[in-house]
C-alpha cells in the first residue's frame, strides 16, 4: 500500500501542477488521477488502498472541516446567520421535489424510490465546497460580506439535513419501522448537540493548552486526534439513535479555540495548511477512485438530464433565498454556482440503497438506477464544479481591501 500511495501522491503532484498550468484547479487533476487509476479504468490503486479509503477520505474532510472552523469569525457568522440556515435545507429541498416528480418519466422509478435518489443527490459536497472557500477566505475574495463563511456553515448543515431525509425515506421503503416526527425533530438536535460538543471539546482543549503549552505541531496533532474521535463517536451515537452531527462538532471545536486563543489557533492553522497538501490529495484521488465510469453510462442521457434538471431547481432554490440580501447579483450568482458540486454524500452512500434492497429481499434493479446516477453525478458536477467556483470567485467576488 505504501508504494501505491507514493504513486498516487507523485502521479497527483504532476497533474495539480498541470492544471494550475491551464488556469484550472489542482483538485480537477487529482480527481481525474483517482478515477483514471481506479477499479473501473486501469484498476491501479491497490486494494489494500481502497479498503481504507473511507477511513482516509474522513480524516482529510476532517483536516479540512478543522482549518474551516479555523477561518469562522463570529462577527461574521451573525452577519449570514438566517441566509446561511435557509441555505442549508430549501436548495436541496427544491432539488429533490424535482427529481422526485421527475424521476418516474425520466428512469421507470416509483415515486418513493425517485425521492430517495432525490435525497442522495441533493447533497452539496463539502469535500468540494469547503477547500474552494478557504482558499478565498485566504485571498480575501468576497470576505467583507462573509461569502466563504456562508458557504461554509450551509454546506455541513445542508449534509445534516440530505442524510436525515434519506434515512426516513429508505426505512420507510424497506418497511422499517421509522419515527417520522422524530426524524424531522433530531435535524435541529443533532445540530445543536454537535455544536455544543465541539464547543465544550474545543473549551478543554484549549484550557489542557494553556496549562501544558505544548508545540504548534503538538497542538495540531493533538486536535486532529480528538477530532477523529469525536467523529468517532459521533458515529457511534447516531448507530443508537442519538441525534449527533460530528462534522459540525469538528468545525465548531476549531471555531472555539480560534474564538478563544486566536494567536495559537494561527499557529495550528498554518501546520494544518501544510498537513492539508497531502490531504487533499489523499481526499481527492480517492474520490476520484470510487467512481464507477461503467456504472455512470448506464445512467446515460435521461439520468444526465434528470440532473441537470434537478441543479437548476436546486439553482432556483439558492437564489431564492438570497432574494432581499445584500449581496449583489454577481454575488449571487457565484453562490448559486458554489452550491453545484456533488461528491462526498453521493460517492458515501449511493450504493446503501442498492444494499438495503439486497439484504431485504427486495428487487434491486431500482437500487442500480440509483447507483448510476449518483455516480454520474460527481462525473457531471465535481471537477466542472470545481473549475466553474475557482472561475466565476475570481470574475464575481470582490477582494477585501
Amino acid at each position: 500500500m505504501a508504494i501505491n500511495l507514493a504513486e498516487i501522491i507523485i502521479l497527483c503532484l504532476i497533474a495539480d501542477y498541470l492544471f494550475k498550468k491551464i488556469h484550472i484547479p489542482g483538485l480537477v487533476g487529482m480527481l481525474f488521477v483517482g478515477v483514471l487509476l481506479g477499479p473501473s479504468v486501469t484498476q491501479l490503486i491497490h486494494p489494500s488502498t481502497l479498503a481504507v479509503a473511507a477511513d482516509l477520505r474522513l480524516i482529510a474532510l476532517i483536516i479540512i472541516l478543522l482549518r474551516a472552523g479555523l477561518e469562522l469569525r463570529r462577527d461574521t457568522l451573525h452577519k449570514v446567520g438566517t441566509r446561511a440556515l435557509l441555505l442549508s435545507f430549501f436548495p436541496a429541498l427544491c432539488e429533490a421535489v424535482v427529481i422526485t416528480l421527475l424521476g418516474p418519466s425520466f428512469l421507470g422509478l416509483s415515486t418513493l424510490e425517485s425521492a430517495i435518489l432525490g435525497s442522495i443527490l441533493a447533497a452539496v459536497s463539502p469535500a468540494v465546497v469547503v477547500p474552494m472557500m478557504v482558499k478565498f477566505q485566504h485571498e480575501k475574495r468576497g470576505t467583507a460580506k462573509g461569502i466563504p463563511t456562508l458557504l461554509l456553515a450551509a454546506s455541513s448543515i445542508d449534509d445534516v439535513v440530505v442524510i436525515v431525509g434519506y434515512s426516513v425515506l429508505i426505512g420507510i421503503y424497506t418497511g422499517g419501522s421509522v419515527n417520522v416526527a422524530w426524524s424531522i425533530a433530531s435535524i435541529p438536535l443533532s445540530i445543536i448537540i454537535g455544536t455544543l460538543a465541539g464547543l465544550g471539546v474545543g473549551t478543554l482543549m484549549y484550557l489542557l493548552f494553556d496549562r501544558y503549552s505544548p508545540r504548534a505541531t503538538k497542538k495540531a496533532m493533538t486536535i486532529i486526534g480528538i477530532s477523529i474521535i469525536t467523529v468517532s463517536v459521533g458515529n457511534q451515537l447516531e448507530a443508537h439513535h442519538i441525534p449527533f452531527a460530528a462534522l459540525i462538532a469538528v468545525m465548531s471545536l476549531a471555531y472555539i479555540f480560534v474564538e478563544k486563543r486566536e494567536h495559537s489557533a494561527h499557529q495550528v492553522s498554518l501546520k494544518l495548511e501544510k498537513i492539508w497538501v497531502f490531504c487533499e490529495i489523499i481526499l481527492f484521488s480517492l474520490v476520484g477512485a470510487s467512481v464507477d465510469v461503467q456504472v455512470a453510462v448506464r445512467a446515460g442521457l435521461a439520468g444526465a438530464a434528470l440532473i441537470l434538471i434537478g441543479l437548476a431547481g436546486r439553482s432556483i432554490g439558492t437564489y431564492t433565498c438570497l432574494i432581499g440580501s445584500q449581496f449583489s447579483h454577481k454575488e449571487r450568482i457565484f453562490i448559486v454556482i458554489a452550491y453545484l458540486p456533488k461528491a462526498t454524500v453521493q460517492a458515501a452512500i449511493g450504493a446503501a440503497p442498492l444494499m438495503a434492497m439486497k439484504s431485504n429481499g427486495m428487487d434491486s434493479a431500482p437500487g442500480q438506477i440509483i447507483l448510476a446516477v449518483a455516480v454520474l453525478s460527481i462525473i457531471l458536477t465535481a471537477a466542472p464544479g470545481a473549475f466553474a467556483i475557482s472561475r466565476a470567485g475570481a470574475a464575481l467576488l470582490e477582494v477585501e481591501s
